[in-house]
């Protein structure tokens, strides 16, 4: 259904230092560098950073959340890890398993250096 999924970040190097080491944990490559963007390629899809091309400062989505898929809760727990250490901030409630009308998850949360809201899942 998606060809890719862009954020912005008001800095570059900062978010490509945060980013290669949060999908690190999912085997995806450190990103290509592209001008004023950086893309992160998959067979699942691409993921990319941005500044705005429009030169204004970069936001995040108020209820925007973008979910990485993951193959197993320790792979959330490493994902989780990694994003804390590399910057990013722990949301939500701590990684754990939460139930829900699509069934048993083990879910992370976190935010971005910029406040991107992401999410690390396993379904059970």
């Amino acid at each position: 259904m998606f060809s890719h999924i862009m954020v912005g970040t008001n800095d570059l190097d900062r978010a490509k230092t945060f980013y290669d080491k949060l999908l690190g944990t999912l085997g995806v490559g450190p990103a290509m560098v592209d001008g004023h963007r950086i893309f992160y390629l998959s067979p699942a899809g691409v993921f990319a950073v941005s500044k705005p091309i429009d030169g204004k400062a970069a936001t995040f989505a108020n209820g925007g959340t973008i979910g990485f898929a993951c193959s197993s809760p320790d792979q959330v727990k490493a994902w989780h890890d990694a994003g804390v250490a590399a910057g990013g901030v722990s949301c939500e409630e701590p990684p754990g398993v939460r139930e829900g009308s699509v069934g048993k998850m083990y879910l992370a949360y976190l935010r971005d250096p910029d406040g991107n809201k992401l999410c690390a899942m396993h379904r059970l």
